[in-house]
């Protein structure tokens, strides 16, 4: 791959391939213009187990020290546990090295402002004009002190904890299969099941041991984790990607059921639990957490992609749950980030409390099926008029929804189809779902055609 296709620089933060375009230099330079836009004070840094972490995390401290912040090192922790920690330290900021669902020859800082939320739109541009500057901030007298967070996982265990009935979930006494893929969850996987009272059963809990598998915690990856599961006896599954993020639920039986039902499941309990409230989820979300909020008399807002666009929105329209169909739940009861934690203990709170298996919560939520394509991606002119082309295409149709606020997604009775450019990597991707793979492939194919992809 060409240098500059392995790297993206925008307002999501820098991502690369190690060694090819994401070098220590970009690395330093880059957290050196963060920590100017920090304004010195405290930076919670924390990372993956990626093999390149080390050396990043020391790319990054140089540049932090640089421009006169103190570094709060909390060594191989789950991103949700840096951004519980910034607020709750009084950090003026966070940076976590993780590329994370991306393969392992991938790295990248993912950046978090002192509320612990990911850096908005806007605050991500005034980054990118800093980084930009021909010569960037630096402190009259570097700072020279880098202190370890010994606690940070400690302080996110308590407050998950908090937010679920833990005897229930300890009198149920579950047994769980979870794959890390040894990733950043090793580190807390084991702490949370025994706060549970669930007995751990370890798949790829190796913290640093390379990754086993595709790191992304799709069905299709999860083979491995399916047959532990029925192997061991297990009440179900689940799995992280490496910075622990993302979760994928497994069901009694071994059957994988992602990470869109992950977060159906979340949502159904803490609705039923608040006596309804609102949802907010993304664009490419399933239909089944409209299910599980018909269900316990909620309603589902969808807002552009990312974690910082559905938190924003979260938080105009005070809903009570929210996430990514990826399995990211926001409970913001606990905090505004993705949270794989926060997403098992409300799961394993739900069947506990109810007495059900993972099958019988999902009753009345239907079983859908998604399709992914990406392509290369093309120049945005030429992205613009794709979506553009879409859109009028189904405009005119009595039977279809089109929304344009991120890129492309066209609502039909038999499913949707979302074509958008991505934020983390170079390429388009379009996302169909329905209730059979032919019509959800169908829908793909339909939107390719018109786009002229």
């Amino acid at each position: 791959m060409h240098p500059l296709q392995s790297l993206k620089i925008s307002i999501s933060g820098v991502r690369g391939i190690v060694g090819e375009a994401l070098t220590p230099l970009l690395l330093a330079r880059f957290a050196q213009a963060f920590g100017g836009w920090c304004g010195g004070g405290g930076v919670v840094l924390g990372r993956d187990t990626r093999r390149s972490g080390e050396m990043a995390c020391q790319a990054v401290v140089a540049g932090l020290l640089a421009a006169g912040c103190r570094v709060l090192d909390a060594g191989i922790v789950p991103t949700p546990t840096v951004q519980y920690n910034v607020p709750r330290r009084g950090a003026a900021g966070g940076v976590i090295v993780t590329a994370s669902h991306n393969p392992e020859e991938w790295n990248a800082l993912k950046l978090v402002g002192p509320d612990g939320l990911f850096l908005s739109p806007l605050q991500a541009e005034e980054l990118l004009d800093i980084y930009h500057q021909e010569d960037p901030p630096a402190a009259e007298q570097p700072a020279r002190h880098v202190a370890p967070l010994p606690d940070a996982v400690a302080r996110h265990l308590q407050g998950v904890l908090a937010r679920v009935d833990v005897a229930a979930v300890r009198r149920r006494g579950f047994r769980v299969a979870v794959d890390a893929v040894n990733g950043a969850g090793s580190v807390m996987n084991p702490l949370l099941c025994e706060a549970l009272g669930c007995e751990l059963v370890p798949l790829h809990m190796h913290a640093g041991g390379g990754f086993p598998r595709e790191p992304e915690p799709l069905p299709e990856h999860l083979g491995e984790l399916c047959d532990l599961v029925r192997s061991s006896g297990a009440d179900l599954g689940f799995a992280q990607d490496p910075d622990a993020d993302r979760l994928a639920l497994v069901d009694e039986g071994g059957v994988c059921l992602g990470g869109e039902y992950a977060l159906a499941v979340a949502c159904r309990h803490v609705l039923e639990r608040c006596g309804g409230g609102r949802v907010v989820v993304n664009l490419s979300t399933s239909r089944a957490v409209d299910d599980a909020a018909g269900l316990a008399g909620g309603t589902v807002r969808r807002s552009k992609i990312g974690e910082i666009n559905v938190v924003l929105d979260m938080r105009r329209q005070g809903a009570v749950i929210g996430g990514e169909g990826n399995g990211g739940v926001i409970d913001p009861a606990l905090h505004y980030a993705r949270d794989s934690f926060a997403g098992m203990a409300l799961i394993l709170e739900h069947l506990a409390l109810h007495g059900r298996t993972v099958t019988e919560a999902l009753a009345g939520i239907g079983r859908y099926v998604m399709a992914r394509a990406k392509l290369p991606r093309p120049p945005l002119r030429e992205v613009g008029r794709m979506v553009a082309a879409v859109r009028q295409a189904y405009a005119g149709r009595g039977d279809a929804t089109v929304d344009t606020r991120d890129g492309v997604r066209v609502d039909l009775p038999a499913g949707w189809v979302h074509l958008r450019a991505s934020n983390t990597e170079p390429i388009l991707r379009i996302v169909a779902e329905a209730a059979e793979l032919a019509t959800a492939e169908r829908l793909i194919a339909e939107v390719r055609a018109t786009a002229g992809v």
